[in-house]
């Protein structure tokens, strides 16, 4: 949600707005004292419907915090139906009547006692919670493949001891360069080892490109919704993402070619294939008109295509229609071998390569050759291939079920997917601002599930609730049971 600092002036007079006495030593957090603080003084009527809030800077300033801590706050408040947000004008209260609301014991339950749980939240990154991941990312071991990958690291550690002296090459572990650059050539595009740069996974593809590329100010085009920690990386470089619309029709190219002709973008994060977290693909004729546009508004197009070996050949693919010009292709691992393995890749350019290069050598040096080794060892490996079919043809199975799983609950796609681990589904009717997403996400926790609402994934405010849904964890009693007991009536 955009915020607006346009005006420093006072809060209107007999607001009744005191500076909070805010305990930077209390457990919770600031942004949990300072939503509780607010919900309580607009529960009380100490702050009346329509009064204007001070404006980020403002309340920043009067109350000693950053103004990245207040706009969370705000934008929590506002996820809550407690504000609103007008274009230009700031923030006002939007509601006081939380106390008389059927759902107030379990909010202020929330608010009282915040899980504050995010999309940075490390339980869905760990793998060693004790709760139910429904939310997360990645697949249990033996959908994998454990033993494939586990030989895999048996072989990589036996390291020449030679290669024990240096850091490894600048580039990432020759060999795996090498098979990718084989494999790519055979079923995508034509690229050389040189233009493969491998990285400590897709993320930090996107942190290197980020750096090489942008300056803060600068605007950035992502999907909305699309992948969360994205928007926070995009924001962390002193960036400006701009959403634009991707549903079931894929992406709405009509916004985009307005947006990019108002802001001038530097690039745009694209998924092409099994959108995270839609799971939907783009068509020929979209990835076509996307390339043109991205050719008349002079921006490069960061093609995320983590998911591709789960989807059905014959995709469409930026990087093979464009040849490298103007796409930058990221690769990753995660989805078909472990997370834990942490290796990813960039296909690009020559000259962009070697400007990739300079910034990871600046920021970490290289990435580790040991895990590198142990990918190049599963990927090449006979049973490779079987394995990532049969984990594709379990993911069906998998996905059917959920979709029946939730529907038991009341809950709908928002879009049917076309392959891949996840399907976000949820209530279509439920628009109460007390249910938003992220309250649903923290009475899941407090029950051991994970959960990760779709606040998690967008940057305008949802107008529904929806949750992505991991399909190797959802068809089980313990999520069925917790969503018919908050299931709306």
């Amino acid at each position: 949600m955009k915020h607006s600092d346009s005006t420093d002036e006072a809060p209107e007079q007999g607001s009744g707005w005191p500076v909070l006495d805010i305990d930077r030593q209390k457990k919770g957090g600031l942004v949990e004292q300072i939503v509780i603080a607010i919900s309580v003084m607009v529960g009380s009527r100490v702050l009346r419907i329509g009064t204007r809030m001070p404006s980020v800077r403002q309340f920043a300033r009067c109350n000693g915090v950053s103004t990245f801590t207040v706009v969370e706050s705000y934008d929590r408040l506002v996820n809550l139906g407690l504000l609103s947000s007008r274009r230009g004008s700031g923030y006002f209260v939007a509601r006081h009547d939380i106390a008389a609301s059927p759902q107030a014991a379990l909010i202020a339950n929330t608010l009282a006692s915040p899980t504050a749980i995010d999309a940075l939240t490390p339980d869905l990154y760990s793998g060693v919670s004790d709760a139910l991941p429904v939310g997360a990312g990645w697949l249990p071991p033996e959908m994998y493949g454990e033993a494939t990958v586990l030989d895999a690291v048996r072989q990589a550690m036996r390291i020449p001891a030679s290669r024990l002296r240096g850091y490894g090459h600048p580039l990432g572990f020759p060999s795996l360069r090498q098979h990718l650059a084989t494999s790519l050539s055979e079923e995508l595009f034509q690229v050389e080892p040189d233009q493969v740069l491998l990285t400590h996974g897709a993320t930090h593809a996107f942190d290197l490109i980020l750096r090489s590329l942008t300056k803060p100010g600068d605007t950035v085009l992502v999907e909305d919704p699309g992948y969360s920690n994205l928007q926070s990386l995009i924001r962390h470089h002193g960036c400006i993402p701009v959403g634009v619309n991707r549903s079931e029709a894929g992406l709405d190219l009509d916004a985009l070619a307005s947006e990019a002709a108002r802001t001038q973008p530097k690039l745009m994060f694209v998924n092409t294939v099994l959108q995270n977290p839609l799971g939907t693909s783009l068509s020929q004729a979209q990835t076509h008109r996307l390339l043109a546009l991205a050719e008349q508004f002079d921006f490069w197009l960061v093609e995320d295509d983590i998911y591709r070996e789960l989807a059905a050949r014959g995709e469409a693919s930026l990087a093979a229609m464009d040849g490298l010009r103007r796409v930058i292709r990221v690769g990753s691992f995660s989805k078909t071998l472990s997370p834990v393995l942490r290796v990813g890749s960039i296909c690009a350019s020559p000259s962009l390569v070697a400007e990739l290069v300079r910034v990871k050598m600046l920021a970490g040096l290289t990435t580790s050759e040991i895990n590198e080794r142990a990918v190049y060892h599963a990927i090449s490996a006979r049973p490779y291939k079987r394995m990532v079919e049969r984990l594709v043809a379990q993911l069906g199975a998998a996905r059917e079920r959920s979709i029946d799983c939730l529907a038991q609950a009341g809950m709908a796609p928002v879009a049917r997917p076309r392959g891949g681990m996840f399907v976000s589904a949820g209530w279509p009717d439920l628009q109460t601002p007390e249910w938003n997403g992220k309250i649903i996400a923290d009475m899941a926790l407090k029950a051991g599930i994970l959960l990760s609402p779709n606040e998690f994934f967008m940057l305008r405010a949802p107008e529904t609730v929806w949750f992505r849904f991991n399909v190797a964890y959802t068809d089980t009693p313990v999520l069925q049971a917790f969503l018919q007991s908050i299931r709306p009536r």
